[in-house]
């Protein structure tokens, strides 16, 4: 299953296309394009055809910009990517550290009058008000994508079949789940939805567009009268069997995608648009009043239901006895003569071995050594490096199953690993389990939950640059939002929410560290004496050991050391019976208590 998906672009070929851009610019009569990673769809997966960025520039993290002028251009990427922009992308692009410095800000400082083109497809409401407010007196013109017109071989769009998601799996019928959120939209009687999840989540259907990710690219109207319109490449729909209003039902009607803009031309009540993921092409389409508010199965999706949780249960008990099995497998052969892709190769070949797994979740990271310090590490065949002893080694990983998705990240080490390693690790371990125990009032968001995962570390002077955790989806994309834990998460926690708590250490050039579980918020059992009405927890759901040669048992506290105990305790009683032999044998051995 491993394959590299990346759109290749060497530093030497971020030249030419560069060059290339600027002939374009020149014809267009423009100053400088902009170039998002990004489609017309606004989720955070592109496809292919639809990966500028990485064509461009040769950077293939999953977030983002450049802005290209006539006589300099910059690439954006935030703390998570600074080194791997630095080792894919060539001098000729200043490398900005986003979103400390802005477009806007860069623009208006590099350029200050002038014209910058920019795809409407591309960019939100939201984008676009922020580049206009803060450019100075650069000015932003709609255009056709530059990028594309000296793309000589640009892949076509995807066209993956679309499937049904069970019932008993998505846990309310998608007829219901319409009737719920057309009632939500009041005042307006239409609202726009581009987001491949929210539609995917909508309609209980799953896609193949996006690899790794089960969504399709099609675009919707939900009316308040609990009608559907849905703009699909109908050839998509076979997934669905010879008729797919079966599924459907009769209040979707499919519509090809090319009649999507006259549509929203013809809506003449309030139309509800997310100016924080509706294009720029969508929002002057409409004729009719716009209402802006969040996309309105945001929140739904995110509040997972009793069958997705249980669903997600069963996927990470899964999930966990192949990760067993794998790491069972590299305790008794590394280093030897592995390297990164074989252990991908390994672990990848394990979740395929539940006979479950539809997908990845996402490209396995898989660093060893200094390639840990890279944060969302991507191993090639370029950059595949042998395990050796006495490094750390920083497995990041997940599968897509139909009743649930899961994301793990353990760190291993390979042979003796050292005092500054076996420190960091173990501040990040306090900082996992801090968040873990955690009991907070009601109406709490991820900013408020950040810092717990940071303390023991900001002690010793350190940190890390991305947040604590993200959401993630059922059988959807493994990054969901809104909810998130991390100093911009604004908001609030509710029960059935799942997030990563995933606190690391980096130390560029040497090692990288990133413990991450997966929890499910969940109502708290109120406390004798306890004054706060309601309170909230956390309920964990990742289910392997952690590593114990990598933790300084003295540096924890009683309530942490009895935590990780009784959580070693949980995956020995509920991953043991699924393993035999040798995985069985180790997998005792991890669990012991310390």
């Amino acid at each position: 299953m491993f394959q590299d998906f990346a759109v290749k672009s060497s530093p030497e070929q971020g030249v030419e296309r560069l060059a290339a851009l600027r002939v374009a610019l020149a014809a267009e009569g423009l100053d400088g394009f902009i170039v998002p990673r990004a489609d017309a769809h606004q989720g955070e997966y592109v496809a292919p055809r639809d990966d500028r960025l990485a064509w461009l520039t040769g950077f293939t993290g999953s977030a983002g910009w450049c802005v290209a002028l006539r006589e300099r251009a910059a690439i954006f990427v935030d703390g998570r990517y600074t080194v791997q922009a630095r080792a894919q992308v060539a001098e000729v692009f200043e490398r900005v550290d986003w979103p400390a410095t802005g477009l806007a800000e860069w623009i208006r400082g590099a350029l200050g009058a002038g014209r910058v083109g920019f795809d409407p497809w591309l960019l939100t409401l939201d984008q676009k008000r922020a580049l206009e407010t803060g450019a100075g007196d650069a000015t932003l013109v709609p255009c056709a994508n530059l990028v594309d017109r000296v793309w000589q071989d640009q892949p076509a769009p995807p066209c993956g079949p679309v499937m049904a998601q069970p019932v008993e799996l998505a846990g309310e019928p998608h007829a219901d789940k319409i009737a719920r959120v057309a009632a939500a939209i009041a005042p307006a009687r239409a609202c726009v939805i581009t987001l491949p999840d929210s539609i995917a989540w909508l309609l209980n259907i799953r896609g193949s567009d996006i690899v790794r990710n089960p969504v399709p690219h099609a675009f919707a109207v939900l009316h308040a009268d609990a009608r559907v319109s849905l703009f699909i490449d109908e050839a998509k729909l076979s997934g669905l069997g010879d008729d797919p209003t079966a599924h459907l039902g009769p209040r979707v009607t499919v519509r090809p995608v090319g009649e999507f803009l006259p549509a929203l031309a013809a809506l003449d009540a309030p139309v509800r648009i997310d100016p924080a993921s509706c294009p720029v092409a969508v929002a002057e389409a409409l004729t009719a009043t716009p209402v802006e508010a969040p996309d309105p199965c945001l929140l739904p999706k995110a509040r997972k239901n009793a069958a997705e949780l249980d669903g997600a249960r069963a996927a990470h008990r899964r999930d966990g006895a192949a990760m067993a099995r794998f790491l069972a497998w590299l305790d008794a052969e590394a280093p030897g003569d592995l390297t990164e892709i074989a252990v991908v190769k390994r672990l990848e070949a394990e979740r395929v071995a539940t006979g479950c797994l539809e997908d990845i979740s996402f490209e396995t990271i898989s660093g060893s050594g200094p390639n840990a310090a890279i944060v969302h590490y991507r191993v090639s065949e370029a950059t595949d490096r042998p395990l050796r002893a006495g490094e750390l080694l920083l497995v990041d990983s997940g599968g897509q199953y139909r009743d649930g998705t899961t994301d793990i990240t353990r760190t291993m080490a390979v042979g003796e690993p050292g005092a500054e390693e076996i420190d960091a690790f173990t501040r990040v371990l306090k900082g996992m389990i801090a968040v873990s125990r955690l009991r907070f009032p009601v109406g709490l968001a991820g900013r408020d939950i950040d810092p717990f995962a940071r303390a023991t570390l900001w002690q010793a002077g350190l940190d890390f640059g991305h947040g604590t955790g993200h959401g993630v989806g059922s059988y959807l994309s493994v990054h969901e939002g809104p909810q998130r834990i991390a100093r911009t998460g604004t908001v609030p926690l509710e029960p059935g929410m799942i997030v990563s708590n995933e606190p690391g250490f980096y130390r560029e050039g040497a090692f990288g560290i990133r413990i991450e579980n997966l929890v499910a918020v969940e109502a708290a059992p109120a406390l004798p004496g306890q004054t706060v009405p309601a309170m909230l927890q956390f309920e964990t759901l990742t289910l392997v050991p952690i590593d114990r040669r990598l933790i300084d048992a003295d540096a924890l506290t009683a309530e942490e050391r009895n935590w990780l105990n009784a959580y070693h305790a949980r995956v020995a009683a509920e991953i043991g019976p699924l393993l035999d032999g040798p995985a069985q044998d180790w997998l005792k051995r991890a669990c012991r208590a310390i």
